[in-house]
């Protein structure tokens, strides 16, 4: 007989920890309470800055433009990315409330690998804008037409949502009889699929691919362009015009490298770190999912010069 997706496994087995509930997952969070109050700040701050650059890019007119529809797209990224985890992570720290549906896991196991995916794709497009504007500044505004931009975003859209998809369908279909405890404070895709009492070779095989492929080809592109761009910046006349240009860039590269660098570590450390202290696991794991969507509208806020005159004018406004 199948509970919510769980299967009781032969008598040999009948040691194994017994389910209050069958139909639900406990996830666990080891760290102390106190660390709820960073990660709630960190919240507020990514909810605050990323409405704020969807507002001025909406509002100001000059700002509608390839750079700033993909700069929306990374802030509607963020912004689903940290509601995934946040509120059920603050519940079990303030309430907790540590028990989340069969359902709802896979379900939010899907969106957050789903819009880090989208995020992946996003920062390859806006390489692509940076390597357009840079090395070809005359056809900017032709190649990049609305028309294109929009094709773009549904490209990055239909790949995060297929690629993603098998992850909660193999997921559902494993037996699950040892324990229903998820050493996580939410569905983490491996952390989920290894509770199953069979061979999951397929769902591991795949996460593998989709993480070489999300972070190798992605990366590859991204290099690739500004590969070109630096190559296009040093054949500049000036110092004055190297650096200029090279600001365009810079915070771009800063959000990809505080993208990149904390979810390969995260994703090396979940599947080889064994020797590592489970709270140590849990922390990495949640600030790879709070950190960037916290710290990206400030670098675009204060590196972006349109963005830092609207927010101004904004305050101005609203003193006077």
């Amino acid at each position: 007989m199948v509970y919510g997706g769980f299967l009781p496994c032969s008598m040999s087995d009948s040691n194994t920890t017994e389910f209050t509930n069958p139909s639900t997952f406990i996830l666990l969070d080891t760290a102390h309470v106190w660390i709820s109050i960073p990660f709630c700040t960190m919240y507020v701050i990514a909810i605050l800055g990323n409405f704020t650059i969807l507002f001025i890019v909406k509002t100001e007119l000059s700002l509608h433009g390839p750079m700033y529809y993909f700069l929306c797209m990374l802030a509607v990224t963020d912004l689903v990315l940290s509601t995934s985890t946040l509120p059920k992570m603050l519940a079990i720290f303030w309430f907790n409330s540590k028990e989340i549906n069969f359902s709802a896991c896979l379900t939010q196991m899907y969106f957050i690998h789903c819009f880090v995916v989208m995020e992946s794709g996003i920062f390859v497009a806006m390489a692509l804008d940076r390597y357009v504007a840079v090395c070809n500044p005359l056809r900017h505004s032709t190649i990049l037409t609305n028309h294109v931009v929009a094709k773009i975003g549904l490209a990055i859209v239909l790949r995060g949502s297929m690629l993603v998809l098998p992850y909660p369908f193999l997921a559902r279909q494993w037996p699950y009889c040892r324990t229903n405890i998820i050493p996580h404070s939410y569905c983490e895709h491996i952390a989920v699929v290894k509770l199953a009492c069979t061979d999951i070779r397929i769902s591991s095989y795949y996460g593998l691919f989709v993480a070489f492929l999300m972070t190798c080809l992605d990366v590859f592109c991204i290099a690739m362009s500004y590969t070109q761009i630096l190559r296009a910046i040093f054949s500049l006349p000036t110092k004055d015009t190297r650096l200029k240009t090279f600001g365009t860039c810079s915070s771009h590269l800063c959000v990809i490298l505080i993208f990149y660098i904390p979810s390969l570590f995260s994703f090396l450390m979940h599947r080889f770190g064994h020797n590592l202290a489970l709270h140590f696991h849990i922390i990495i794991a949640n600030l790879y999912l709070l950190v960037p969507p916290m710290l990206n509208p400030i670098i675009y806020g204060v590196s972006t010069k349109q963005i830092r005159d609207r927010l101004l004018q904004l305050f101005t406004h609203k003193r006077t």
